[in-house]
């Protein structure tokens, strides 16, 4: 049976940092919004393997042949055709408050991560949401191992026989977690770890500038600013091979207005 392609245009919004796979060394898994106003997850992605006419950045639209993920049962999941990535118009910017990024994000916003967990135990989608936390309880910074392990490397080994200039992967040694509440009333409460690319890449560009003194950095922009500066979301999907086991994929955090910065005295 020959793959259906198809070709969607679309507005990246999400990308996590690169695990290491069998195929492609390493991947990411992007999150976008079709022009239609749908969930649409792009993966697996070699991101770092792609020419640079095709390294979309994030709320860039881009148009591509994709084709329904016959190894993910994810009803957004869909392979691309890598050659096939048209980079269309430069990224949307954050004037006016974020505009032009929330009149495609913002009519995607669930009624809460407690509503979109029931339904995906119900219904098995959806698999990809926008929440707003109600509060931001804590971020939590949990150490992992310092190393790849064996079977990651031997994944990760396959990039330098392709080019042996590649630059390997780097294995970031901590967990990031938020703890929050969602606005479902007897919210029980929501700890889940977040694989935004974007946070990853502050940790490691600030324990290269601030050596030791990197977390506390790390903690004014993604813990105090997340909670008193910005109108913080949540982009959250599930993960492949445990369908009902959700994590933070990105964050959408525009300024927020006088009236709710007046909400915090």
């Amino acid at each position: 049976m020959f793959d259906r392609w198809e070709t969607k245009r679309a507005l990246i919004v999400v990308k996590t940092y690169p695990t290491p796979a069998w195929k492609g060394g390493e991947v990411v898994c992007t999150a976008a919004i079709t022009e239609e106003g749908q969930w649409l997850r792009l993966f697996p992605i070699p991101y770092r393997l792609l020419g640079t006419e095709s390294q979309f950045e994030k709320y860039q639209w881009i148009e591509a042949k994709v084709t329904k993920a016959s190894s993910d049962a994810r009803p957004e999941s869909y392979n691309v055709d890598m050659d096939s990535i048209k980079l269309l118009q430069p990224r949307l910017t954050t004037a006016m408050n974020w505009q032009s990024r929330k009149a495609i994000v913002i009519p995607l916003l669930a009624p809460s991560m407690c509503w979109l967990r029931e339904q995906n135990i119900a219904n098995n989608r959806p698999t990809l949401g926008l929440v707003k936390p109600s509060v931001i309880k804590r971020l939590r910074i949990e150490p992992t191992k310092a190393d790849w392990s064996p079977a990651e490397m031997a994944r990760l080994n396959q990039l330098r026989l392709i080019d042996s200039t590649h630059v390997q992967l780097e294995k970031v040694p901590y967990t990031f977690f938020y703890d929050f509440d969602c606005s479902t009333p007897d919210c029980p409460g929501h700890k889940m770890s977040c694989t935004d690319w974007e946070m990853t890449q502050a940790f490691r560009s600030w324990t290269e500038k601030y050596g030791d003194g990197w977390e506390v950095q790390f903690r004014n922009r993604f813990d105090s600013e997340m909670r008193e500066k910005f109108d913080t979301h949540f982009y959250v999907g599930t993960v492949h091979g445990n369908p009902h086991n959700w994590v933070i994929v990105g964050l959408f955090y525009p300024p927020k207005t006088a009236g709710e910065q007046l909400n915090l005295l």
